[in-house]
C-alpha cells in the first residue's frame, strides 16, 4: 500500500490533500505546527509535530514506510510582510527546509517528492503569450525567489541520488475557506462594498482547489510525471471583473463594480504604495497546461463556476461564525 506523508496538513491545500488520499485508502502522515492547528488535520490521518521548517528540522518521526513526499508547508507570500529581511526568512522555510526534508527523505528511501511551488516562479505577469512550464524562469519576489531556489535544489538531488521530484506551480487557489485576498474579496462583495473594478480587461489563470488536489493526486504514482515541472489551472482565464461578477452571481448579490480606467487605478495605488497588488488585479496572468493535459492525461474535474458557488455557500453558511 502506498504510503504518503503531506507537510502542511493543517493548511488549506493539505488538508484536502490528505482528505483525498484517505479516501483513496492510502495511509496518510501529516505534519502540523502549532497544537491550535493540530484539530484541522482531518481524521485519519496519523499526525506528526514539526513546530518549525528550517534547515535544522528532524523529519525522522515522519518518514518511515513512506513512499511518497506531498510537500505544501512554506512560509507563503503576504502584502505586509514584517520580517526585516523577507527574503532571508523565505529562504531559511522555503529553500532550506524544503532540501533538508528531501535530503532526509532520501535517506528515508523515498521514492517521489512533490513540490508544491508557484506561478511566481514563471514571472509577474504575461504579455498574449501564456507561461509554461519550460520558459525560462523570471521570479519577481522574495517567495518566488524561494520557491525557484528550492526547485533548483530539488533538481540537482533528483541527479545525484535517484529521487524522483515533481514541481507543480499552480496560480492563485481558491476554493472554500481561501485564505488572503480571495476571501477579501468575497466579503467586499457581499457587503455590497463599491470597487473600482468595473473596467479591468486583462486576462488571468486561476486554479480551484479541487483541481490543485486532484493533479496532486494525479502525480503521486503516474509514471510520466516523475522529474517534470507542471502549470495548473482551471482552463478558464477570466478578467478581475469577470471574476468578481461570477462571484457576486453565486452570493446572490449585485456586482458594485465601478469602471475606474486602469491607468488611473494604477496611479492611485502607486501613491498609496499599493503598485503590486494593483499589478495583480489589472495585470494578466495566463497559463498553458497543454503539458499536463498531454503528459498525464489531466483535465480540470471541476469549473470556475462550480466552485465559486460552492464557495459562495461555504462562506454564506460560516460569514456569522
Amino acid at each position: 500500500m502506498t504510503s504518503i506523508f503531506v507537510t502542511g496538513a493543517s493548511g488549506f491545500v493539505g488538508h484536502t490533500v490528505c482528505e483525498r488520499v484517505l479516501n483513496l485508502g492510502m495511509k496518510v502522515r501529516g505534519s502540523y505546527r502549532s497544537t491550535s492547528s493540530q484539530s484541522r488535520v482531518p481524521e485519519g490521518v496519523e499526525k506528526i509535530h514539526i513546530p518549525s521548517v528550517d534547515g535544522a528540522t528532524d523529519w525522522s518521526s515522519a518518514l518511515p514506510g513512506v513512499n511518497v513526499i506531498v510537500h505544501t508547508a512554506a512560509r507563503v507570500h503576504v502584502l505586509r510582510d514584517s520580517a526585516a529581511d523577507p527574503l532571508t526568512e523565505f529562504r531559511r522555510v522555503n529553500v532550506a527546509g524544503t532540501l533538508t526534508l528531501a535530503r532526509q527523505a532520501v535517506d528515508a528511501g523515498v521514492r517521489r517528492f512533490i513540490f508544491v511551488s508557484s506561478i511566481g516562479v514563471n514571472g509577474a505577469e504575461t504579455f498574449e503569450v501564456p507561461f509554461t512550464a519550460e520558459d525560462k524562469a523570471a521570479p519577481h519576489l522574495p517567495y518566488a525567489i524561494s520557491k525557484y531556489e528550492a526547485e533548483l535544489g530539488l533538481r540537482q538531488l533528483a541527479q545525484e541520488t535517484g529521487l524522483e521530484v515533481v514541481i507543480i506551480r499552480p496560480p492563485l487557489v481558491f476554493g472554500p475557506a481561501a485564505p488572503g485576498n480571495f476571501n477579501k474579496l468575497l466579503v467586499f462583495v457581499y457587503r455590497g462594498i463599491p470597487l473600482p473594478l468595473g473596467a479591468i480587461h486583462n486576462r488571468r489563470s486561476l486554479v480551484a482547489l479541487n483541481n490543485l488536489v486532484d493533479l496532486i493526486v494525479t502525480c503521486l504514482n503516474h509514471p510520466a510525471a516523475a522529474n517534470q515541472t507542471f502549470l495548473v489551472s482551471d482552463g478558464d482565464d477570466l478578467s478581475t471583473t469577470e471574476l468578481l461578477r461570477r462571484t457576486a452571481a453565486a452570493l446572490g448579490r449585485p456586482a458594485r463594480l465601478i469602471p475606474v480606467p486602469v491607468l488611473v487605478f494604477r496611479a492611485v495605488a502607486r501613491l498609496l504604495g499599493r503598485a503590486n497588488f494593483a499589478q495583480q488585479l489589472c495585470g494578466s496572468l495566463q497559463v498553458d497546461i497543454s503539458k499536463t493535459r498531454n503528459l498525464l492525461g489531466w483535465t480540470p474535474p471541476v469549473s470556475v463556476d462550480d466552485t465559486l458557488k460552492q464557495t459562495a455557500r461555504h462562506f454564506l453558511a460560516n460569514r456569522d461564525s
